[in-house]
């Protein structure tokens, strides 16, 4: 909306854009949601670790040093083998993670159970159950690219960290530094996926190579990496993967960061708001909508006003987590169509 004032001499009317005023705001909102959810990520990491440390000493008589005496005990175990270990932490638990992740949500969209589950699902007449002929061709692809095309990156990434140190030394570093670079991996990954995010929407590439991924406007989880591999390297992988070589960092918080940016672009894409969980609102109307929402958190849509559309329908009111039982579909329904 845009108000028009002008003086009593007549000069040429001056122009007030309220939705300048709201983008600037909005922005803000957006840089305060961000934060809320990289902090909120962290603090329930710093939760977990140390309520699980506590658990160890007070039950199992752990030490206060009990990690870095357990990972020692692992590093001395691979004693001459530390392509071996490296490998270990950034192959096989993320991998773990993000099929063990989409195995669950897979069971339920090729069955449709249980109910309980797919009462949250954000496209309720799709995927209902998911066709196995489209999964099947995911699936090619989804493993060729997460075989060949993210293992020959970890392959890279190992050898630019080893030529900045060793990225299985035998101190861990500390809890807190590991999250201030979780931290920082998260913003540098919204900034990367954006941009390249809307290069690929650009009419001369979108045809050739992103249109793949949109073959699926309500996606699932696996759908995360269904894409050509290009944008699985420029698109999916460089965003993640160049955090941990900027910095430099240790086999085990890059182990936990790849590990975390998996099953996040897993929820992000798996059709399911589900109780607890960040909300997948965003990036699913992306999907849905293709010219809306490109980012991770959303500052940089509020920035571009590439988030306008998004913020005036239903799903907008949804995208927060949902802390009851009740579906959003259920507690903020769509408005009705006129007709009915």
């Amino acid at each position: 909306m845009t108000v028009e004032t002008s003086d009593t001499r007549g000069s040429a009317p001056t122009r007030i854009s309220s939705s300048r005023q709201e983008g600037s705001g909005g922005l803000w909102d957006s840089v305060k949601k961000a934060a809320v959810v990289i902090g909120s990520g962290i603090l329930f990491l710093a939760a977990f670790g140390n309520s699980l440390t506590w658990h160890l000493q007070r039950f199992w008589g752990a030490s206060g040093d009990f990690w870095q005496n357990l990972w020692t005990r692992v590093y001395v175990g691979f004693e001459g083998h530390e392509t071996a270990l490296f490998y270990l932490g950034t192959m096989l638990v993320p991998t773990l993670a993000f099929w063990g992740t989409n195995t669950l949500l897979l069971l339920v969209d090729t069955t449709g159970k249980p109910s309980f589950i797919t009462r949250y699902r954000i496209q309720p007449e799709k995927n209902n159950p998911v066709d196995p002929v489209r999964l099947r061709h995911v699936l090619k692809t989804v493993i060729f690219n997460y075989v060949f095309i993210s293992g020959s990156m970890v392959v890279i990434s190992r050898y630019l960290m080893t030529m900045r140190g060793n990225p299985c030394g035998p101190e861990l570093p500390t809890f807190h530094w590991a999250l201030a670079e979780l931290a920082f991996f998260s913003l540098l990954e919204e900034f990367m996926f954006y941009y390249s995010h809307r290069l690929f929407h650009h009419p001369s590439l979108y045809k050739r190579f992103h249109k793949q991924h949109h073959e699926w406007t309500a996606p699932i989880g696996v759908v995360c990496i269904y894409a050509h591999p290009l944008e699985h390297v420029i698109s999916n992988m460089l965003p993640v993967a160049l955090g941990p070589v900027l910095l430099g960092s240790h086999v085990s918080t890059t182990a936990m960061w790849y590990s975390v940016a998996l099953i996040s672009t897993t929820i992000s894409h798996c059709g399911y708001h589900l109780p607890f969980l960040p909300s997948p609102e965003f990036h699913d109307f992306h999907h849905l909508r293709f010219n809306q929402c490109f980012g991770v958190f959303g500052m940089l849509d509020r920035l571009h006003g590439t988030d306008t559309k998004f913020r005036q329908t239903k799903q907008y009111e949804r995208h927060s987590v949902l802390t009851s039982l009740t579906p959003l579909n259920d507690s903020i329904p769509d408005t009705p169509k006129k007709g009915h």
